[in-house]
């Protein structure tokens, strides 16, 4: 009776190059068996394994020139950011290069970024990632860089000033006004840009809160002057009990020292404009008199790519004159 042969683990467990499998005795003809699926040109992996962003990377290196290098959102993936998505992974190389995969994209370019020991710099590749992306997003990954210290301001300003002809250097310009550090997550940015890019007064991030018997509380989003906080409640708020317990705690404290709070959900998040309306009501009620959000086209530029704001004549005198823009 014939028995199907034993595979070693190294060819179950993630992608493989043709040359790798015949070292370990797996013939051409094996190959294009059942037991198999190709995933790009002389690159294949067992048919109920299931490929991950690292496997993709791993995958690409063997179709790809040596000088590659990892950039975009692929590269900040490697810093433990879980956002956007994990396809294509994208590298750079700095030649004229053509390669179009579904899975893979091979950004060309004039001359490679600052580099790491990973790929290009956290800095260079938001940067480039700045091409491409909405503006609510960009804010949420740069804030996020920021907070994190994989990046500075510093670093990304001149980097775009001393190469502005770089893909993305204009719009990593513009959005770095919008960028914070102090956010300690993704949803606190995009509640932060949602609410000041509708024209409300701007709130302070991350601010201690005194209450009564010299308590303070660290809040998500400040209304200093109207005593209003707006504060983002994650799932973990809701199914760890130590924290449900402590929030219970905290709104009370909040609410015998006179202090106002908004609860953001991602429920509410997803419904924007809502949101906005919520929070203006409650600054009307602590006191605010000054414009109503706006929630038109100036507000829905957030949900636009980044690229679509720049004008083109800001481009060109960028390109002639960094010092004169900057």
């Amino acid at each position: 009776m014939w028995v199907m042969r034993a595979l070693p683990d190294e060819l179950t467990s993630g992608p493989f190059s043709r040359a790798r499998a015949r070292e370990l005795q797996v013939s051409s003809r094996m190959l294009q068996g059942s037991r198999f699926v190709r995933v790009l040109p002389d690159v294949w992996r067992h048919r109920d394994h299931v490929m991950s962003e690292q496997d993709w990377i791993s995958a690409a290196r063997v179709v790809l020139p040596d000088d590659a290098q990892l950039t975009d959102l692929t590269r900040i993936h490697q810093l433990g950011l879980d956002f956007g998505p994990v396809l294509p992974v994208r590298f750079v190389v700095a030649r004229d290069h053509h390669l179009s995969y579904d899975e893979v994209f091979l950004h060309r370019t004039l001359r490679l970024p600052p580099l790491d020991e990973v790929g290009v710099t956290p800095a260079a590749a938001f940067l480039g990632s700045c091409s491409r992306i909405r503006v609510v997003d960009a804010i949420k990954v740069g804030d996020w860089l920021l907070h994190h210290d994989h990046m500075t301001r510093d670093q990304l300003r001149d980097l775009a000033l001393a190469e502005p002809w770089r893909a993305g250097a204009p719009e990593s310009l513009w959005i770095l006004d919008h960028l914070d550090a102090r956010s300690r997550s993704l949803p606190e940015s995009e509640t932060r840009a949602v609410l000041n890019f509708s024209g409300l007064p701007p709130a302070a991030v991350n601010l201690a809160v005194p209450l009564l018997d010299g308590v303070v509380v660290t809040s998500d989003l400040v209304y200093e002057k109207w005593r209003q906080v707006v504060e983002y409640e994650g799932s973990h708020h809701q199914t760890d009990r130590d924290q449900y317990g402590s929030d219970i705690d905290r709104y009370r404290l909040m609410r015998e020292a006179d202090v106002a709070y908004v609860q953001v959900t991602k429920e509410k998040l997803a419904h924007a404009r809502s949101l906005v309306g919520e929070v203006h009501r409650a600054l009307l009620r602590r006191g605010y008199d000054g414009p109503p959000p706006q929630v038109g086209d100036g507000w829905s530029v957030l949900f636009r790519p980044i690229r679509s704001l720049i004008d083109p004549e800001y481009r060109r005198r960028l390109r002639a004159d960094p010092a004169a823009v900057s």
